[in-house]
């Protein structure tokens, strides 16, 4: 399950792993530490505020050049372009800097930090179990009407499948950065699958946007989101060449973002 439906919005499942191993390591901490009336509430904020920071700009630093032509978009968090590495790495010194600062918070920020890490641990394996790996066997259709098989578009490359439709703005943002790898990057297929409208809606966006795409596809019924778990649009999905899931953005790419998970897929 890549995202939870809240009301009219979908969350990605990986957010609320990370709010409940907050909650939990808050619980635990203060648990451990109410005799002593101690809480890490304010230093697990501050190692989130951390390592989101320091994953933001060294991301930013890694794939600059992509960002050179529109250094507004270094802010736009929206694209997902945060470096693992360096945020937990950030996080951790905030820990341990606290921890060397205040001696008594190191009991219950330690066995805090490890209940929330039991938890995440055990949640994110249980959302691994119910993921689908390998390419949804769904019938899809080109703009003409003809039936078409992913498998035989992939042609033995890796893959990239964005699910999209006109109607939602982020899509719309992220259109032309799909449509310029497309072209440039020949070794991958990008394939475009439609969820929810007909071909002349669909044919209308793209005579009004002028976008240029090959291999855009129609799921009417929207199956392909709800095969691999996603509520939420834009989806992305990539695939190695053998058709097994490799990587999943949620919401808008950047060209960033994107290069980053292109990288992951070369290296398959």
């Amino acid at each position: 399950m890549m995202s939870v439906n809240i009301g009219p919005f979908a969350l990605p499942s990986s957010l609320l792993l990370l709010l409940a191993a907050l909650l939990v390591a808050a619980g635990a901490g203060r648990l451990v530490g109410r005799s002593r009336k101690i809480s890490i509430g304010n230093t697990l904020s501050d190692m989130l505020i951390a390592a989101v920071l320091v994953a933001r700009v060294v991301f930013v630093a890694t794939w600059f050049d992509a960002y050179r032509s529109a250094p507004w978009s270094m802010l736009d968090i929206r694209d997902g372009g945060f470096s693992a590495w360096a945020g937990t790495t950030a996080a951790l010194l905030v820990a341990l800097w606290r921890g060397w600062r205040q001696p008594a918070l190191r009991k219950p920020l330690l066995l805090g930090l490890a209940a929330g890490a039991l938890v995440w641990g055990a949640l994110f394996g249980a959302l691994r179990l119910m993921e689908k790996p390998m390419l949804p066997k769904i019938s899809l259709t080109t703009l003409a009407g003809a039936p078409a098989d992913l498998a035989a578009l992939a042609a033995g490359k890796p893959m990239v499948v964005n699910l999209w439709a006109s109607w939602c703005p982020p899509c719309r943002r992220e259109m032309p950065v799909l449509a310029a790898a497309q072209k440039s990057e020949t070794e991958v297929r990008f394939i475009f699958v439609n969820q929810g409208e007909d071909a002349p809606t669909v044919q209308h966006y793209f005579n009004i946007t002028q976008l240029d795409l090959a291999n855009v596809l129609l799921d009417p019924g929207s199956r392909f989101g709800h095969e691999v778990g996603s509520g939420a649009l834009p989806t992305t999905l990539f695939y190695d060449a053998g058709g097994r899931l490799v990587d999943i953005h949620l919401g808008p790419l950047s060209a960033a973002s994107l290069a980053s998970k292109l990288k992951q897929l070369h290296t398959r």
